[in-house]
């Protein structure tokens, strides 16, 4: 059952649980004005005990370095909490802002939250962070 998490005219963060992962579905692009919303969000999961995460960003029409550094800070949040992370996005372009920014080896990617969540989570779902050449 899917929660809204947070809601503005900018941005609409929501959960859902699908076999053991949390799916955090972003619509809206993730910003200046906007990243903050998605760590806050991450965070109040976080506390209430989840730990394996999906971003979902197939509704993100546009990501800046600020929304890409906010991805690495929940990362970091994640793994505090011996969490694990996958990424949902289908488009080139977004695929293009991981690589540019030198993420592009450090995060698993899948094409939608379904194939994301096929298997329940075990152990990391990081690729190789923090060391993306590693």
């Amino acid at each position: 059952m899917r929660t809204t998490i947070v809601r503005t005219e900018d941005i609409a963060v929501s959960c859902d649980q699908v076999k053991g992962w949390t799916v955090v579905e972003v619509d809206g692009q993730v910003d200046i004005r906007t990243h903050d919303r998605i760590r806050e969000a991450v965070i109040t999961l976080l506390g209430a005990g989840h730990r394996h995460f999906v971003l979902d960003l197939c509704f993100v029409p546009f990501l800046d370095s600020t929304g890409l550094g906010t991805v690495v800070a929940i990362t970091k949040l994640i793994r505090e909490h011996e969490g694990s992370l996958r990424i949902t996005c289908p488009s080139a372009r977004m695929l293009k802002v991981f690589q540019y920014g030198g993420l592009g080896d450090a995060y698993e990617f899948y094409d939608s939250p379904q194939e994301a969540t096929c298997q329940a989570p075990a152990g990391d779902g990081l690729a190789r962070w923090p060391d993306p050449h590693g």
